[in-house]
């Protein structure tokens, strides 16, 4: 055997063991969950509810309530794939001062719950706090899903499955796979990953009215995935582009504003009394 063949093999080896290394934790490096439970006052929040769901598969979990003065539509929030609820106090904070009730879902593996993620996990989780909204005796008609980056995933699958108010996705991606694709090139990730998200092919079936927030200095998951899902969804949609605006920058440089006027238009953001 000569030193070329020699080499060849050993080269043919090490990209085989690169290909298991990811398989074996490409869920480490898609999900990032801050496992600690962080009580609502930690975070500066007041007037919290923790509240409980439980899952289709056996698992309790833990979210926050926050509910406004004005009986409007409720936030039902998924989390992107980073921290806990509690990093996303803030954000609840500005859309319940704006008279909207929130929802902050917590996710399996997340926050101090137990489980851990995937995507068939996390819809599920969705899926648990829907019903948990619904058992309040909540209409869908009063219900916008709202998924930041990972969690619009989870909101687009959700709402294939029931129609809802609204659906707003803040900095989307296409698909998982689309950026795996991107971001792994040298190894055959159609192949190899778990956990696709693919919202481009899904959202097709949603049949209310779809909200994308983007911004186009976003580097993470480029403005590009927003507009292609744009293309793909039903109408009454629009693609709210905020100049300037990174991927965790949005809410805070005032996109929610946007979320306001399309719920407004598409008349849902009403008393519900």
């Amino acid at each position: 055997m000569t030193i070329l063949a020699k080499l060849a093999i050993i080269a043919g080896l090490f990209y085989l063991a690169l290909c298991a290394v990811l398989f074996m934790f490409q869920r480490r490096l898609l999900y990032a969950p801050d496992t600690r439970y962080v009580p609502p006052a930690e975070t500066g929040l007041e007037q919290v509810e923790v509240v409980e769901t439980r899952t289709k598969d056996g698992l309790t979990l833990t979210g926050w309530w926050l509910e406004a003065a004005e009986d409007r539509p409720i936030l039902l929030y998924f989390q992107g794939n980073g921290g806990s609820i509690a990093g996303r106090a803030g954000k609840a904070e500005i859309m319940r001062a704006e008279g909207y009730s929130v929802l902050l879902a917590g996710y399996r593996g997340y926050g101090g719950n137990p489980g851990r993620p995937s995507e068939t996990g996390l819809i599920a989780d969705g899926r648990a706090w829907l019903d948990f909204l619904t058992d309040r005796g909540v209409r869908l008609g009063r219900i916008v899903l709202y998924g930041e980056s990972l969690g619009s995933g989870v909101a687009v699958a959700l709402a294939v499955e029931r129609d809802m108010g609204a659906v707003v996705l803040e900095a989307p991606f296409t698909s998982i796979r689309a950026i795996a694709e991107n971001r792994y090139w040298y190894v055959p990730v159609r192949w190899l990953l778990r956990d696709p998200f693919d919202s481009l092919a899904r959202i097709r079936g949603v049949r209310v009215p779809v909200l994308i927030l983007h911004g186009d200095a976003d580097t993470l998951i480029p403005l590009s995935h927003g507009e292609r899902l744009l293309g793909s969804a039903n109408p009454p949609k629009h693609l709210e582009v905020v100049q300037g605006a990174t991927h965790t920058t949005l809410v805070e440089v005032g996109a929610f504003a946007a979320v306001d006027r399309f719920l407004t238009e598409h008349g849902i953001a009403q008393s519900f009394r």
